[in-house]
């Protein structure tokens, strides 16, 4: 994911956590918060497991959130992943992203991912 599209200071995270609305599912949870431009961070917690592990996770996140760039919403965007996330295959990471960004309503009307468009 571009460098631009990156949520980085730790007090825009916290402005998210404090201010966002969440909705969870078993390996995620999504915060969103109202936002002039759309930035998007990704926290990966220890729990999780160990450094390689984590940023497996992180890089996973990264490419599961990349098709929705041009179809999400403006805002702040924090997506937590959970210890089960670890053991998730990408594809069911995939699946949950896509039902996190339904069910809070994130997506504009037209959105599909590049590779599901109807041609």
């Amino acid at each position: 994911m571009e460098k631009c599209y990156r949520l980085q200071k730790n007090r825009a995270f916290q402005y998210v956590y404090r201010k966002g609305h969440s909705v969870a599912c078993r390996d995620l949870v999504m915060l969103i918060a109202p936002g002039r431009e759309l930035k998007v961070g990704f926290s990966v917690s220890r729990k999780v497991g160990k450094a390689v592990i984590r940023n497996k996770v992180k890089r996973r996140l990264r490419e599961c959130f990349r098709p929705y760039l041009g179809d999400v919403k403006t805002g702040l965007y924090v997506i937590v992943a959970r210890p089960a996330a670890a053991e998730a295959t990408f594809e069911a990471l995939q699946k949950d992203m896509r039902y996190l960004l339904k069910k809070q309503g994130a997506l504009k009307e037209t959105a599909a991912p590049e590779g599901n468009r109807a041609r």
